[in-house]
């Protein structure tokens, strides 16, 4: 068999489409080992997997029975199964059924060792533009042939990896653009110090927060929707559209400092149909700093997790005074007072970090003593990623910290 190659614009192009996937390293997910899982049982196979190929590997997003999950690309027979996708994109399938009679393949390492791949089934899988990026395969030590009715029901799991896939492009793009609704410049506040984070334990998710300038004061944002992926996504870009254009409403008609009451209250109104239709509801942190005078108005709708922590250490948990939004028609929402003194930090966080802190065996007490352990944001920004490094988030970990300089 002579091995098709591919042109190198082509394999450029074939490069970009599997990196706007956004799905190589990934953990291992459900979805796709269930295909795999179906595969080795139907097919009575030893082995069977999903794998991209990369510019020098082959990446194995989710194996049964094979034990690795980078192979260099040189030696892996998926790379013949690629190319084959452009030299006969009618007939895509490569069924090898004894390896070692196929010279091309007789010699790679997975095939000539003792045990080694005898049977081989694969079928491309395409990324965005239509370019194959991967492969859905199945293996066996002993030479054997599908007849059609198994040819048939390989080519159907071929088909349910590919919607998974596409179901990861989905995401992807859902991704990028919920990464564009998060604050993009560093805010105008000086004598001021702001850091925000957003560590997403799914490619999206129900977590957003948000700054801005609103005259001589700044606003500050953060929510938290029930639920997760990209039903909480929706949502999220939801509130923070209407939290922005309430604000900026109020404010052209001459409410240089809007009630943050009415504010909730508003957007609350304008997505309760959209919060009975999907039986969900969101906690918000909401708050306006005057600048100069670092007085604190807020309105805490269900969230709970906002705090001073003082020049001295200690911390002043701000108190949640109302539901969240989407719980009951026609709520109200009053609006709290503080102050931020030189030297002191505000900060609002998700529960993502109180999940996160509590999984880790309580190293530490809670969110304040966690706070006050990091009296900075870019030390606190910098401990919240390091804790997310020990353990994958099982929830999103969102934080926003802002301390006014010290006269």
């Amino acid at each position: 068999m002579d091995i098709p190659t591919i042109a190198e614009g082509t394999e450029t192009a074939r490069l970009r489409s599997l990196e706007q996937l956004a799905i190589l390293d990934t953990t291992p997910e459900a979805r796709f080992d269930q295909i795999t899982r179906m595969a080795r049982h139907l097919f009575g196979v030893p082995m069977s997997a999903v794998s991209l190929l990369d510019r020098d590997r082959q990446w194995v997003k989710s194996t049964q029975g094979l034990d690795m999950q980078n192979i260099p690309r040189a030696q892996t027979v998926c790379q013949t199964t690629i190319a084959r996708a452009y030299h006969h994109p009618e007939d895509p399938m490569l069924i090898l059924e004894d390896t070692r009679r196929e010279t091309a393949f007789a010699d790679l390492p997975g095939v000539a060792a003792d045990g080694g791949v005898r049977f081989y089934a694969g079928y491309p899988l395409y990324g965005p533009g239509g370019h194959p990026v991967g492969t859905f395969c199945i293996y066996d030590t002993e030479p054997r042939t599908l007849d059609s009715t198994q040819l048939a029901a390989f080519v159907e799991l071929a088909e349910w990896a590919q919607r998974e896939l596409e179901h990861s492009d989905e995401l992807g793009r859902a991704a990028r653009i919920q990464r564009e609704l998060l604050p993009r410049h560093e805010i105008d506040l000086p004598g001021y110090e702001v850091e925000s984070s957003c560590v997403q334990a799914f490619a999206v998710g129900g977590d957003f927060y948000d700054y801005y300038r609103v005259g001589a004061d700044a606003m500050f944002s953060l929510a938290d929707v029930m639920g997760k992926g990209l039903g909480a996504a929706i949502l999220t870009a939801s509130v923070r559209s209407a939290l922005r254009g309430v604000t900026h409403a109020l404010a052209a008609y001459g409410e240089d400092r809007p009630d943050l009451g009415r504010t909730v209250a508003a957007v609350a109104a304008q997505l309760a149909e959209d919060f009975d239709r999907t039986g969900t509801f969101v906690t918000l942190f909401h708050a306006r700093i005057d600048v100069d005078s670092g007085a604190l108005h807020y309105v805490d709708g269900g969230h709970g997790l906002a705090m001073i922590v003082r020049r001295d250490g200690t911390v002043e948990q701000l108190r949640s005074s109302g539901l969240p939004l989407g719980v009951v028609d026609n709520d109200s929402w009053a609006v709290q007072y503080s102050t931020l003194h030189p030297g002191d930090m505000l900060v609002i966080c998700s529960d993502g970090l109180l999940d996160h802190l509590d999984a880790i065996d309580g190293e530490w007490e809670s969110v304040p003593a966690f706070a006050a352990a990091h009296p900075s944001p870019t030390r606190l920004l910098a401990a919240v990623h390091d804790l997310a490094a020990v353990a994958p988030p099982l929830d999103d970990i969102t934080v926003v910290a802002l301390r006014r300089h010290d006269c």
